[in-house]
């Protein structure tokens, strides 16, 4: 198989504030394989709070190159081979040998699942952190059933009132590490009042204690949100590591490396009765539909990177209102979008 790759640049619709900090650009990477005429490809996020950036990405693709092979098949031999190192281009050539793969086949990738798209949960349109007032009349001015909520800046309860007074919208709340174990016992609760769905990793990094601490003590008070780990988890060995301390854990391919490492930390958080959430990167079409294709297994969806930037270079899945739509084409059917 023969890789190479390109760097692209996506500008976002709107500074992306969260509680890691701020940017009006992501640096990504995309990785094509080709073989026998096809060429199946992924995109690598150079998400920098994850360590990673656009040159090291590359580096690892090209120590990739000799590790490759010649038949796109042996997915699991092709990825263990792989050596150590950054995850996002992990998922890429992932990504990549499973759309080549469909495509060989002439099949979408969640049919070779044995996925049904139609039963994919709808998404949820996220509001970077800003003023109060700025974030409610964004979430207003959506349109969105489900709104997700970046917290972990200061202002919290007051953002999360001015998004309830504008919309009706189900709530999910997503701190992204930014609250202390005593700022999350003090917020929680008062934000429960503002009828919330779910809060995404309310502690910092690596914090499962305090998460197991943090849950019983919100069930002795009677507050039963749900809490899932997104920054605490990677791997499927990261999901049993949260049994019982969570309720539910955020899957992302840029994590996990790709859709095979994915599928086995569903199943892993599916065993221990927990639920799940497929989420994304700041990604284009190619990406985050690559993520869609798994949509179907899980519970809930929060896979609107497309709809956050101003220069997405695909076309892939389609958004009719907060509902996914996925091609029949084969492998992800993600094409690339005539230039302007």
């Amino acid at each position: 198989m023969n890789l190479y790759w390109e760097p692209i640049t996506l500008n976002l619709t709107t500074t992306f504030r969260i509680a890691h900090g701020a940017s009006d650009q992501r640096h990504n990477v995309i990785a094509h394989l080709e073989h026998a005429g096809l060429t199946g490809s992924g995109e690598a996020p150079a998400v920098v709070y994850h360590g990673e950036s656009q040159e090291g990405i590359i580096a690892y693709l090209e120590s990739a190159i000799p590790l490759l092979g010649d038949d796109p098949f042996q997915l699991e031999d092709i990825l263990n081979n792989l050596p150590a190192g950054s995850h996002a281009a992990r998922a890429a050539l992932d990504i990549a040998l499973h759309d080549l793969w469909g495509k060989i086949v002439g099949q979408p990738v969640y049919r070779l699942f044995g996925l049904n798209p139609e039963r994919t949960p709808p998404t949820s349109f996220t509001i970077p952190i800003d003023e109060p007032a700025v974030m409610a009349e964004r979430a207003r001015s959506s349109g969105f059933p489900i709104i997700k909520i970046k917290l972990g800046a200061g202002q919290d309860e007051a953002i999360v009132a001015a998004i309830r007074n504008a919309t009706g919208a189900r709530l999910r709340l997503d701190a992204n590490a930014g609250w202390s174990r005593i700022e999350a016992l003090d917020l929680i609760p008062r934000l429960v009042q503002y009828d919330i769905e779910l809060i995404e990793q309310p502690l910092p990094v690596g914090d499962i204690q305090g998460l197991v601490e943090l849950r019983a003590r919100l069930r002795q008070q009677g507050i039963g949100v749900p809490i899932f780990a997104d920054e605490n988890v990677k791997f499927a060995r990261d999901v049993a590591a949260h049994q019982g301390a969570v309720d539910g854990v955020v899957i992302k391919l840029a994590k996990t490396g790709g859709l095979r490492e994915a599928m086995r930390a569903i199943a892993v958080a599916r065993s221990l009765d927990m639920q799940v959430m497929i989420g994304c990167m700041v990604e284009s079409s190619l990406g985050v539909t690559a993520a869609a294709h798994l949509a179907p297994l899980c519970d809930y969806v929060d896979l609107d990177g497309p709809l956050l930037i101003r220069n997405d270079p695909f076309l892939g899945l389609r958004y009719q209102d907060a509902h996914l739509l996925l091609s029949d084409q084969p492998g992800l059917g993600v094409s690339r979008r005539a230039a302007a």
